[in-house]
């Protein structure tokens, strides 16, 4: 039996926690020490990262923080845009692409994220990482470089994880809570292009880049804590809601994260005059803070800390304006829509393309609703919990 000890389990307290496995354990630790929750992360992440390459044929990365995705993507390239928006000036692999689409899909919630990637990480991508805080990372290899560069964050105690890729592990899983042993198959499940070949509404055209959209929001939600649903676009998902009882209120705190998404990559947000000397995390406070509509957070009174003039601040009609223009998000859903009110909140962030399993008593409606704002939705059938 091969036996890995851990920092400590879920908390400090939690003293004398470890991993093992029957055969031999897939990973090995290359720098740092790892804790009991990176290793979920870890090991969710790295499950579906491979999974999303194998789905849309191009590398892939995750972004996540307490067994959830906080961000996932796909190496699509980036906008004038996006470029501004995820601080990035230099030129970037097909693999940094993907990270930095993943990191900046919600970067507050990224804030010291344990990292996914589908390929052996490159100089570039650690690169990008290495101006990041994060708690680690696992991928199936490092170049030389990119191993130097990653071993010196966090003073040397960055977490480098290699896993062997042709590792599948077992198709029955166990868990033990409260001293009560669970058992149950693993959830297989991988989108493929049978499932948007038939879609349920009047509505019937959709392009590839949304198909990929759509795999990689199902796919995210695969390994997100349920109930959840996902908003993507450009092969990135741009707003997860995760772990919430109702619904509705997954796709409002999704559709929240997404609307920010979309006014972070207004012109009046990119060009904010920020001071010299900031670093990207606290631009990525300010920036929440300037779009925040809680007036009790209002960065601009104390503007000269961050600006080396005062901005105009945002309007409601601005935003939107803004937000109106949105156009062709993706929605991912791990469960059906048991009313059409999700659609309708949906609607009003640019969604376009809808994936859920269906099943609801109220589907009629749920179509309907889709009808009325002309979306394209699929059931495909397969239920996505993640607990």
């Amino acid at each position: 039996m091969d036996k890995l000890e851990l920092k400590y389990g879920c908390n400090p307290n939690q003293k004398g926690a470890f991993i093992y496995r029957e055969g031999g354990l897939p990973i090995e630790i290359l720098n740092g020490r790892v804790g009991y929750i990176n290793l979920l992360d870890a090991l969710n992440g790295w499950q579906l990262v491979r999974e999303m390459k194998a789905a849309a044929a191009l590398p892939a990365a995750a972004s996540f923080k307490h067994v959830s995705p906080a961000g996932a993507a796909v190496a699509v390239p980036l906008d004038e845009a996006e470029r501004r928006m995820y601080f990035i000036s230099s030129e970037l692999s097909p693999l940094a692409s993907a990270y930095v689409r993943a990191r900046g899909a919600d970067r507050m919630s990224s804030f010291g994220d344990f990292i996914a990637l589908s390929d052996t990480c490159d100089e570039i991508t650690a690169s990008v990482i290495s101006r990041e805080v994060s708690d680690g990372i696992i991928a199936p290899g490092y170049t030389p470089e990119a191993l130097r560069i990653l071993s010196k964050k966090k003073k040397g105690e960055y977490s480098v994880i290699q896993i062997d890729p042709d590792y599948n592990g077992s198709l029955m899983e166990e868990r033990s809570v409260f001293g009560i042993t669970f058992s149950q198959p693993h959830n297989t499940y991988i989108p493929s292009l049978s499932d948007f070949s038939e879609p349920v509404t009047l509505r019937k055209d959709i392009p590839h880049e949304a198909i990929v959209d759509l795999t990689v929001g199902l796919l995210a939600l695969k390994y997100t804590q349920s109930n959840s649903v996902c908003f993507s676009e450009n092969g990135q998902t741009i707003g997860v809601g995760a772990g919430q009882q109702s619904r509705l209120h997954c796709t409002r705190l999704a559709a929240g994260k997404a609307d920010l998404w979309h006014l972070r990559k207004s012109e009046k947000v990119l060009s904010l005059p920020f001071r010299k000397g900031l670093s990207r995390n606290e631009k990525d406070n300010v920036i929440e803070q300037y779009l925040a509509s809680d007036p009790e957070i209002d960065v601009l009174s104390e503007w000269e800390k961050y600006f080396s003039v005062k901005p105009d601040p945002m309007t409601e009609e601005e935003k939107r304006e803004i937000l109106s223009s949105a156009r062709g998000v993706s929605l991912s859903s791990d469960a059906f829509f048991p009313f059409p009110d999700n659609i309708e909140r949906a609607s009003r962030s640019g969604v376009s393309y809808i994936s859920q399993p269906g099943g609801s008593m109220r589907d009629d409606l749920v179509i309907e609703a889709a009808d009325r704002h002309q979306m394209v939705m699929f059931m495909t059938g397969h239920r996505l919990f993640h607990h």
